[in-house]
């Protein structure tokens, strides 16, 4: 029986260190654009040398080694969406996150969630999504345990969509 248990341990490790998310399944799909970029690319991101004068680089560089994923999707394709936002609400409803803020701007809806670390700034997730209705629908998932001050730096780098918006939730914060 103890050779059983271990045995069924052993099975269920790679799962744990494998981090699946609700979003995952959008990797793969022809109508659906994604950047995804994992802790250890973050990590060599770290790395590089920039002028120490320039302290938005220095920020940059700052935030990128506090970050494990960030994982950007997005579609025009109105299937797709409508899948995208049954995946959000069921994602939030697994995964208890604030509701940080929303815009609504020009027929698109924007929602941005946080989940907070230690201090009111400090974040361990991000979620916003960004409900085109007949446009670009977006999901931006960023993990970690970064500044909420510092989202505006990586969004001007990143050239992330949704950046304005991001801007306006870290000023709110």
């Amino acid at each position: 029986m103890k050779k059983l248990f271990v045995a069924f341990v052993f099975m269920l490790i790679p799962t744990m260190f494998y981090a699946q998310t609700a979003f995952t399944k959008f990797e793969d799909k022809t109508d659906i654009s994604s950047v995804i970029v994992n802790k250890k690319m973050f990590q060599l991101m770290g790395q590089m040398k920039m002028d120490p004068k320039d302290k938005d680089a220095q920020q940059y560089l700052n935030l990128v080694k506090k970050l494990d994923n960030l994982k950007v999707f997005t579609t025009s394709s109105a299937k797709y969406a409508s899948e995208m936002k049954t995946t959000v609400d069921g994602y939030l409803k697994t995964n208890p996150l604030d509701e940080l803020m929303r815009i609504n701007k020009n027929g698109s809806n924007v929602k941005i969630y946080i989940k907070q670390g230690a201090t009111p700034t400090q974040l361990k997730e991000l979620l916003m999504f960004i409900d085109g209705n007949k446009t670009e629908t977006v999901i931006v998932s960023l993990t970690g345990s970064f500044d909420m001050n510092d989202i505006s730096v990586l969004t001007d780098k990143m050239n992330l969509p949704g950046g304005p918006e991001l801007k306006k939730a870290a000023a709110k914060k």
